[in-house]
């Protein structure tokens, strides 16, 4: 008689507990919001998850990063306007790469004319600018010239 050959691990047979319920926590959090792939495990060792659990629950849960991120370009912009540039860089501060964000703001379809509409009326409600420094501050805030100009002008300057 021959020895049966010893089954070989799989990854399932070797994953922990905590790997187990880490992965289970990240895709609850995926489910009801966005996050960068460093946001993730970030959240999970806020929960008391071990790097190594966040880690492989970020790995394995099956996000797609570039997903997330205009899932959650779309996410700031339903509360507060932003320009082009200003929402990569909101996107890279929560952790997404360059490469992430970008594809996020690009495939968002937000109107950006509309975003410095918005941006000027905020200010406009609680300071006073002259037209110039409207659209200064509008430029600083990352909008083109003309996307500035159209915002001032939109809010009857």
């Amino acid at each position: 008689p021959t020895a049966k050959p010893t089954p070989k691990a799989t990854p399932e047979d070797t994953t922990t507990a905590g790997e187990k319920n880490a992965l289970r926590a990240a895709k609850n959090y995926l489910d009801f919001t966005a996050f960068s792939y460093s946001g993730l495990i970030k959240q999970l060792e806020y929960e008391g998850y071990s790097n190594d659990e966040a880690v492989y629950a970020a790995d394995n849960c099956g996000a797609n990063w570039n997903q997330q991120a205009l899932k959650s370009a779309k996410n700031y912009l339903d509360y507060m306007p932003f320009s082009y540039s200003g929402l990569i860089k909101q996107l890279e501060y929560e952790g997404f790469t360059t490469k992430q964000a970008t594809y996020g703001v690009d495939n968002c379809k937000a109107d950006w004319n509309k975003q410095a509409v918005k941006a000027a009326k905020n200010y406009l409600d609680y300071m006073d600018f002259s037209r110039d420094g409207l659209i200064q501050q509008l430029e600083f805030d990352g909008f083109t010239h003309e996307q500035a100009v159209y915002g001032a002008e939109a809010n009857g300057y």
